[in-house]
């Protein structure tokens, strides 16, 4: 019997921003999700308008088990983690060890698989990794987002520091998607479906705002 599937399925009790006052917690299964699911799409984007031959599949699989160490480790605030480098070396052996733990988990023959999609170093992943980075940004960004429009300060410097990271990333298919996606996170459902079916661009104020934001 091995148990590394149901270990996998414990990312849904580790809780992110623990260093934050929420008004929703998130878990780690959703934040894989939405990382997932971000850089699945930069990689569509770049294939489509900037001629990239990215696998989008494999970006979402090295996304979806990109923070599956912390099952073990937990969500590392990344004030702490960044605070020395003494701290970061520490830490990344931490991760390297919670990894390894993980892969045990598995059959003999599954194992290289596994770790090469926990670690990102099968072959072609290094192309991808500024994909998943920028996704995992992006999911921050986020989550940033909607607790200020819930009324929440404690995230205004996450928010701008976040931003102030993605509006560096060089990638061409990061400033897509905020330019495009991203502003969406802060309409309601309502705005969301009748701006979608009935084709109606943000008001002029909205585009602004979201403008100044980002």
């Amino acid at each position: 019997m091995y148990h590394f599937f149901a270990m996998l399925s414990r990312m849904k009790y580790i809780n992110r921003w623990g260093l934050m006052r929420n008004t929703r917690e998130e878990n780690l299964c959703e934040h894989s999700l939405e990382v997932a699911l971000a850089a699945h799409a930069l990689a569509v984007i770049g294939n489509k308008h900037f001629g990239r031959s990215y696998d989008p599949q494999r970006a979402a699989v090295l996304a979806l088990l990109h923070d599956a160490s912390e099952i073990i480790t937990g969500d590392m605030p990344t004030p702490v983690k960044y605070h020395s480098e003494e701290i970061r070396r520490a830490y990344a052996g931490v991760e390297e060890a919670a990894v390894d733990h993980l892969i045990g988990l598995l059959p003999q023959e599954l194992r290289e698989e596994y770790r090469q999609l926990m670690t990102l170093s099968g072959p072609g992943d290094e192309e991808l990794q500024p994909l998943v980075k920028a996704a995992d940004r992006i999911s921050a960004m986020i989550k940033c987002m909607e607790e200020r429009l819930s009324g929440n300060q404690d995230f205004r410097e996450a928010e701008r520091t976040t931003r102030q990271l993605l509006e560096e990333d060089p990638l061409p298919e990061t400033a897509y998607f905020l330019r495009e996606f991203l502003p969406s996170y802060g309409l309601t459902l309502d705005e969301q479906n009748y701006a979608s079916t009935a084709g109606v661009k943000l008001a002029d104020s909205e585009q602004m705002f979201f403008s100044s934001a980002l």
